[in-house]
């Protein structure tokens, strides 16, 4: 069997995954901290054809003879520069300007992380709590769920820079609260795995989180907008481009390789 068939095939299948991917970055266009995802691809094993080789003098010759038996995607690795920030009508709608993820509380009582600060209000037996759209509690920095007690107005709260969330004293004037949102800080954030909502949890490869507030990170919590994901359609497009015309390349070489082989059985002694 000729090892074009296999090599191209390879190639193949790594450009349905490069393709799969992109057109995920696509759909995603307008998630709200959403971060573009791209694939790395590693060669395959190369097959010696010839080793140690000389010329007719008997020096050895500088260039051996191997040929490569394909392609595979080795990772796809998400990008975390900062998207854009959008104006946002929510009264909870924050975004992270700079480095850190939101906190959230799962249902299985692991913690989840993610860059989408589209936030709300729910109603519990005690007050308020602060959670995501599917109702997840934020945490604040002692890693306990944001609450409210019941006598305080929603509409009233504010938050500064820094997480911090303000409410008025009687004289009208924003006061702290003593309570703050918590940002984690991965060291290898790249290694996060990827969960359904943008929620992304801890792994080996991401290493352990340290929780940090707003200033300590150097970031901000920026109120009243949402962080925009940062996938560039015009990029998007062009990756397309390119990997169906790498596609459609392997496949003429599996089409080649074919006729090639048809010619060689029809051969006559």
């Amino acid at each position: 069997m000729m090892r074009s068939l296999w090599t191209a095939a390879s190639g193949m299948i790594a450009q349905q995954t490069n393709l799969d991917t992109i057109s995920n970055n696509l759909s995603n266009i307008n998630t709200t901290g959403y971060k573009t995802e791209s694939v790395n691809f590693k060669s395959l094993l190369y097959q010696t054809l010839q080793g140690n080789s000389y010329d007719s003098t008997g020096a050895p010759k500088p260039v051996s003879a191997q040929v490569g038996l394909g392609v595979r995607p080795a990772a796809i690795v998400s990008d975390f520069s900062q998207g854009a920030l959008l104006e946002s009508n929510g009264a909870f709608d924050y975004a992270i300007q700079g480095e850190g993820f939101f906190r959230i509380q799962l249902d299985d009582g692991s913690i989840g992380y993610t860059r989408n600060g589209k936030l709300n209000v729910s109603i519990t037996e005690d007050g308020m709590a602060l959670t995501d759209m599917d109702g997840h509690p934020v945490l604040d920095m002692n890693g306990n769920a944001i609450t409210f007690e019941k006598d305080i107005e929603s509409s009233k709260l504010s938050v500064d820079q820094y997480g911090n969330f303000m409410y008025p004293d009687e004289t009208g004037n924003a006061q702290q609260m003593g309570i703050q949102i918590s940002l984690a800080y991965f060291p290898n954030a790249a290694g996060l795995n990827r969960t359904s909502d943008t929620i992304l949890k801890e792994s080996e490869a991401s290493g352990e989180p340290t929780t940090y507030s707003a200033d300590q990170l150097g970031s901000q919590i920026v109120s009243g907008y949402l962080e925009g994901s940062n996938v560039q359609a015009v990029d998007e497009m062009v990756n397309m481009i390119t990997a169906q015309r790498a596609y459609e390349m392997n496949s003429k070489a599996i089409t080649a390789s074919d006729e090639m082989l048809q010619q060689a059985n029809n051969l006559r002694a």
